[in-house]
């Protein structure tokens, strides 16, 4: 079942958005975006891939001098998808709907609790159990940015 390193969430845990955006903007940050993701944006979009790229992404750096495709933010921060709630919610970025149940976020209770400092919505609300905690968690970790070398293919592939 649980290790002892998630053995402090193997009773579940609260956590419910309480839509203040702190998660979404107000300090700089990165929304990596991975196939799905960029793919699931654009249908919803309805844009060709190029064309949200150009509109709503940056190259970030990543790990070991790489660049990875990742989402604008607008200058006080904010992510370019957030007017008054995420414009794209139904589509959101796996990063998004899995927080805050990221790996290093649930990695102990110190974490966590120092986590839920910034956000009003950890330790309230609806309890999430342990396997919804772990699949989320899988999720994030599973959730590959892309690179500009799979952008380039994924471009390719659609004009086909």
């Amino acid at each position: 079942m649980c290790d002892k390193a998630n053995e402090f969430y193997k009773n579940g845990l609260n956590f419910e958005c309480q839509r203040c955006s702190f998660c979404c903007g107000h300090s700089p940050g990165y929304v990596y975006l991975s196939e799905r993701d960029l793919l699931t944006l654009c249908a919803h979009y309805k844009m060709k891939i190029q064309e949200f790229i150009d509109t709503y992404c940056r190259w970030a750096e990543y790990y070991y001098g790489s660049e990875v495709l990742a989402l604008l933010e607008k200058k006080n921060y904010d992510c370019i998808l957030w007017k008054d709630g995420c414009s794209a919610y139904e589509a959101r970025p796996v990063q998004c709907y899995t927080y805050p149940f990221w790996s290093w976020m649930v990695k102990d209770k110190e974490t966590w609790d120092d986590c839920a400092k910034d956000c009003p919505g950890m330790n309230k609300g609806r309890l999430w159990s342990y396997d919804e905690i772990e699949k989320n968690k899988r999720e994030y970790i599973a959730n590959r940015p892309l690179t500009r070398a799979e952008v380039k293919a994924l471009i390719e592939k659609e004009g086909e």
